[in-house]
């Protein structure tokens, strides 16, 4: 069935609170609002108001209620207005959620995911626009996930929500309204299971989020000049399915990573990192990396263009790896 990656998300949620008792939401404006982006529309009606919890502006104080839930057997959903808020709650994720189970000998755990919009949308401004991934991905202990689709949107979701471990769940807010295909019946994608979004030959390119939607468009741009380009999403950031990459890479001979985030320290550094040492012999040139700008994001809409990839950036970069620039 067609539906926008907003619907998947809600689907996802909906019929894993039908599923489970102990699972509920919380959030600022989540339940009588429906989420700033609707993506929790029609969740109070059916759940009610002790399942879905609308809180204060608060974010360090309902993350901390939301992991003492999760301690004491419940499976909280905490929804983000933005990913960048959870910046004020980064003591309770970093030094609360991500050690207790560590911390307890395997004791306790915290069955928890915490979701909401990453990333730039359209002038936002600096505060609001940040791709805030290889934060978390840095710290032991949480899961992090970014999908590009509605289809892997709803079956991560929902295998995030039964994890015993705490998973950032970071979805794209210009990607609410995009549609695609998504199964009918229950399904679930598993964690740390990358996806070839594109077969080819010629050059890998690893994409993820709405980058995913830029790095498909320049593979169409490159196959025009005879480019057969493999377009693969990691979906799972952490755990990272690696040998899906390396096994294109060894294939292609070439990598491109496209990231949105800052450049210094990104995720594309330790994707790059890691398939040099598994694929080093196998690489016809060095990988190049297309990321977002080291600036603020700015709120000049064609400067915020500016500061992120798109496809021609893309495309160059590819063509420079295959000298064909």
């Amino acid at each position: 069935m067609l539906l926008s990656y907003r619907e998947a998300l809600n689907q996802a949620m909906r019929e894993e609170m039908r599923r489970d008792s102990r699972i509920f939401l919380i959030g600022e404006e989540v339940g009588y609002y429906q989420g700033a982006f609707k993506v929790t529309k029609g969740f109070v009606e059916e759940f009610g108001p002790q399942r879905v919890v609308d809180t204060p502006i608060t974010e360090a104080g309902f993350t901390g209620l939301a992991i003492g839930a999760a301690m004491a057997g419940l499976q909280p959903i905490v929804e983000l207005m933005t990913m960048n808020f959870g910046i004020v709650a980064l003591d309770q994720i970093v030094n609360n959620a991500a050690k207790i189970r560590y911390m307890s000998g395997g004791q306790l755990s915290v069955p928890l995911v915490i979701r909401g919009p990453g990333s730039a949308a359209h002038q936002l401004g600096a505060q609001h626009s940040q791709s805030l991934e290889a934060w978390f991905c840095h710290v032991p202990g949480l899961k992090v996930v970014a999908p590009s689709t509605p289809q892997d949107a709803k079956g991560l979701l929902k295998s995030a929500i039964r994890d015993q471990n705490p998973v950032i769940f970071i979805e794209a807010q210009l990607l609410y309204g995009t549609k695609g295909e998504v199964a009918e019946g229950e399904y679930t994608i598993p964690l740390g299971q990358a996806d070839v979004k594109r077969a080819g030959t010629d050059v890998t390119v690893v994409a993820y989020s709405k980058m995913l939607v830029v790095a498909l468009e320049a593979a169409e741009q490159l196959s025009r000049d005879g480019l057969d380009v493999e377009v693969i999403d990691p979906r799972t950031l952490k755990p990272l399915d690696l040998d899906t990459i390396v096994d294109s890479v060894k294939k292609t001979g070439r990598l491109v990573i496209v990231e949105e985030g800052w450049r210094f320290c990104g995720l594309g550094a330790q994707i790059a990192e890691s398939v040099y040492a598994a694929a080093f012999d196998y690489l016809d040139a060095p990988i190049v990396r297309v990321t977002g700008e080291e600036v603020p994001m700015p709120y000049s809409r064609p400067l915020e263009d500016a500061a992120i990839p798109d496809a021609p950036r893309v495309v160059a970069a590819v063509k420079s790896v295959c000298g064909a620039a």
